[in-house]
C-alpha cells in the first residue's frame, strides 16, 4: 500500500520539477528574413524585444537572409518571409509574420507571459 501513496508524491514532484525547468529552458530560434525590408526589420526588432522580456540569457537567436543564403531556406521549406522557427524545446514551432502581435508569439513559443 505504501507505493500507492507514494506514487501521487511523486507525480507531484516531478511535475513541480517540469514546472522549474520551464524557466530555466533554452531558446533555440532562426527567423528567416529578406534583406532588409521593413517587414523584415521590424521582424527583428520585434522578436528581439520578446526575447529580452522574456527569455533573456535563455535563449539564442540566428537571423537568416534567405538572399545570402537560399540553401538554408529550401532546406527548411520557407515558403514565405519573415519566419519564425522555434527549434528547441520541442515542439517545433513555425511563427509567419513581423511577429508585432505579441501575445500570438509568446503562444506559439510556449512562453508565459511575465506579469
Amino acid at each position: 500500500m505504501e507505493t500507492n501513496e507514494a506514487q501521487p508524491k511523486d507525480a507531484t514532484a516531478r511535475f513541480e520539477q517540469a514546472l522549474e525547468a520551464s524557466g530555466t529552458e533554452r531558446y533555440v530560434l532562426r527567423l528567416y528574413v529578406t534583406g532588409t525590408t521593413p517587414k523584415s526589420v521590424r521582424a527583428i526588432a520585434n522578436i528581439k524585444h520578446i526575447c529580452e522580456g522574456h527569455l533573456r540569457g535563455r535563449y539564442e537567436l540566428e537571423v537568416i537572409d534567405i538572399y545570402q543564403q537560399p540553401s538554408l531556406a529550401t532546406g527548411e521549406q520557407i515558403v514565405a518571409v519573415p519566419t519564425l522557427i522555434k527549434k528547441l524545446p520541442p515542439p517545433l514551432r513555425r511563427l509567419i509574420g513581423d511577429l508585432s502581435d505579441t501575445e500570438h508569439v509568446l503562444l506559439g513559443l510556449d512562453i508565459r507571459p511575465r506579469e
